[in-house]
């Protein structure tokens, strides 16, 4: 499919990778929809670009928003499951010095599932049928995992998430192949975003000593993954790894 063909979603897009991928299919030409909780980078994002608040933690904020994309954009044959959140911490964690002994709460760790693979999941249901109601054929889903989905100390909430979507990639992909649709999925490593910004400076060079290209990803790091999906028309049911060959 070429970008210029496409009505396309951009969820967690305000901000970081999303508002890149928004700006680079903008800038290709497509019809692009952005969904973000932060109304304040919203409104900030390039004119030509559709916005609109999105808690993609909400299944009626989805379902709502899902109808608003379809009638500003006239109709939906893409999208982009960027959006995110990270409440990391060790499942269970001993102080040194105390002896204490604290755990993971289920509420942070269920914080990260109902964003990261609840709301994934409700995008991608929604977003599909109304794909499949309008007979829009083709149409392309790109989901945001992560390299984390092999496992990473103190990330059992978002690994779950991350490696679900992935699995899931290859579930939809099979599911959703009759109605003309495909799903595919790019799983970043360190990536220079918001998030990654407010790291300590001594952590963040241990961890690009573990990278073997010697630096974190940007943004067009992952979009050029993101571009051969939505345009590879024999691709589907499958996860990039664009970590700069750090695995885990």
């Amino acid at each position: 499919m070429q970008l210029k063909d496409l009505k396309i979603i951009v969820t967690g897009g305000a901000q970081g990778m999303g508002a890149h991928f928004a700006k680079r299919l903008l800038e290709a030409g497509a019809q692009v929809a952005v969904g973000d909780i932060n109304e304040e980078a919203l409104e900030a994002l390039p004119a030509g670009i559709k916005r609109r608040k999105l808690d993609v933690g909400n299944e009626a904020d989805i379902v709502s928003f899902v109808e608003w994309a379809n009638t500003e954009l006239g109709g939906l044959n893409g999208l982009i499951n960027n959006a995110g959140i990270l409440r990391d911490g060790l499942l269970v964690k001993k102080d040194k010095t105390t002896g204490a002994v604290t755990k993971m709460s289920l509420e942070q760790f269920n914080a990260v599932i109902n964003v990261n693979l609840v709301g994934a999941t409700l995008m991608v249901r929604e977003v599909v049928a109304k794909m499949v109601s309008t007979e829009q054929r083709p149409g392309v889903i790109v989901n945001m995992s992560s390299i984390a989905r092999h496992g990473n100390r103190g990330q059992s909430n978002y690994v779950s998430a991350k490696a679900a979507l992935a699995a899931n990639t290859v579930t939809w992909s099979k599911e959703f192949a009759s109605f003309g649709l495909r799903v595919g999925a790019v799983a970043p490593g360190m990536i220079e975003t918001p998030m990654t910004k407010g790291m300590n400076q001594k952590a963040l060079d241990a961890f690009i000593e573990k990278i073997p290209v010697g630096r974190i990803g940007q943004p067009e790091d992952i979009w050029v993954a993101v571009k051969f999906i939505l345009e590879c028309d024999y691709f589907t049911g499958r996860t990039i790894d664009v970590d700069g060959g750090m695995g885990f």
